[in-house]
């Protein structure tokens, strides 16, 4: 995923995670079900077509009552599955009445036949809603290297569309899950001058996690409105510091896709670029795409423990990415949490590895707020404490450079035995 226009987006730590099980949601104390999760102007289902073997929901169906404005943010991967190249083609329009994404396939290395395949899906959907063919993306999510069975696809559509209401949006949840263990939704309600304005989104995405994105798909529904433009930007610049600033495994994908659809049915003044409330909606939505991104670090393929990186302290924005990076993708690193192991000459180790200069006698490292390293040494004593930290699913790591003032916080998660197991085997 590109963010040319961003050069230096806010990053700050990781708020409090989702927690999620089935289709209850806690957020703030409060369990949520599917009834929470609606937005004025939009239906949504999820069905059953056979595409998946384990007779899970595979055909996820997102519609807006009116055309909305639309922006998306798609992979960078050389190798764009071909719902990729669509919706790149048809998002410039900055319009979209529906999304139509199915799971289990991700039409990926197909070559013209599946364009030809993401077309059909796109025409068989746009007739039955009665709307132009031109205003459906499409998504796809599975393995690569198989074409969609269109049949299936195809003959599944009228009985999605027919089932399409305020409530299904947890259907389409589950109908674009694959490795994933548990939904990942969220809302937001808040005001936009005297009107109360909704977020709600929806991801999936397990392992292929970063860089730029990962094997995700995520679709932002908002009764907003806001000028196609102005969405584009802040859509950007929210998903810099939460999808982009993730990793489970370093690995891209070839189907990265995260589309927003803003239907206006909140009756608002059109939000543009300098207006006073761009920013109330760019903190709504940047902290419902840190939820999902989150999830998604969570649910990390075999992951037991979610690992929260921060590098302070450095001359640039971007040596402090690359040093978190550098950490959050080191195998080592991984694995030591994932053994409890508070190594932390495994972390050094991955800072020091890019070549940036960094000044041993000014660098601080700490687990929570335990010190591990510093004045150029480890430090000794607190073993029990570490020990304790270790046991817990979510950790903190901070990395002080002592260089400068800039700063970047990753969210990654460890690497056990069930990584190996699950992809070791995804494709038979």
């Amino acid at each position: 995923m590109h963010l040319g226009i961003f050069e230096q987006p806010v990053n700050e730590p990781f708020s409090k995670a989702l927690r999620v099980g089935n289709w209850a949601v806690q957020i703030g104390g409060i369990m949520q079900t599917s009834d929470d999760y609606r937005v004025p102007g939009f239906l949504a289902n999820g069905i059953r077509t056979g595409i998946k073997t384990d007779g899970g929901r595979d055909l996820a169906l997102i519609y807006s009552a009116r055309p909305a404005t639309a922006a998306g943010v798609f992979t960078t991967n050389c190798f764009k599955a071909a719902p990729v190249l669509l919706d790149q083609d048809r998002i410039r329009s900055g319009i979209a009445h529906a999304v139509i994404a199915n799971s289990g396939v991700a039409n990926a290395a197909t070559g013209p036949e599946g364009i030809a395949d993401a077309l059909a899906v796109s025409r068989a959907a746009s007739s039955e809603l009665g709307i132009a063919d031109e205003t459906v993306l499409v998504a796809s999510t599975g393995v690569i290297g198989h074409r969609l069975p269109l049949r299936k696809i195809t003959g599944g559509v009228k009985e999605l569309v027919a089932g399409l209401r305020a409530g299904g949006i947890p259907d389409a949840e589950a109908a674009i899950m694959t490795t994933d263990r548990f939904p990942k939704m969220a809302c937001r309600k808040g005001r936009i001058g005297a009107r109360e304005v909704t977020l709600c989104g929806i991801a999936k995405g397990a392992g292929m996690i970063q860089p730029n994105m990962a094997t995700m798909l995520a679709f932002i529904m908002t009764d907003v409105a806001i000028a196609r433009d102005t969405l584009d930007f802040i859509f950007r610049r929210s998903i810099a510091c939460s999808f982009n600033a993730i990793s489970v495994d370093g690995c891209m994908s070839t189907n990265d896709t995260a589309v927003i659809l803003a239907n206006g049915f909140a009756g608002n003044a059109e939000i543009k670029r300098g207006s006073s409330y761009l920013g109330r909606f760019g903190e709504m939505l940047s902290d419902l795409l840190t939820e999902l991104a989150r999830a998604l670090v969570r649910d990390g393929e075999g992951a037991t423990k979610l690992i929260e990186i921060t590098v302070s302290e450095a001359k640039t924005r971007r040596e402090a990415q690359r040093i978190a990076y550098a950490i959050a993708n080191s195998n080592l690193v991984k694995t030591a949490f994932f053994g409890g192991d508070p190594n932390w000459g495994r972390i050094i180790s991955a800072a020091g590895s890019l070549g940036i200069d960094l000044p041993s006698d000014r660098i601080r490292l700490f687990l929570e707020d335990v010190p591990l390293f510093l004045n150029g040494k480890g430090t000794e004593g607190k073993e029990s404490d570490l020990a304790t930290i270790m046991k817990r699913p979510e950790i903190r790591v901070r990395l002080a450079l002592g260089t400068g003032h800039r700063s970047w916080t990753v969210c990654t998660s460890d690497l056990s035995f069930d990584y190996i197991k699950i992809n070791a085997h995804y494709h038979t």
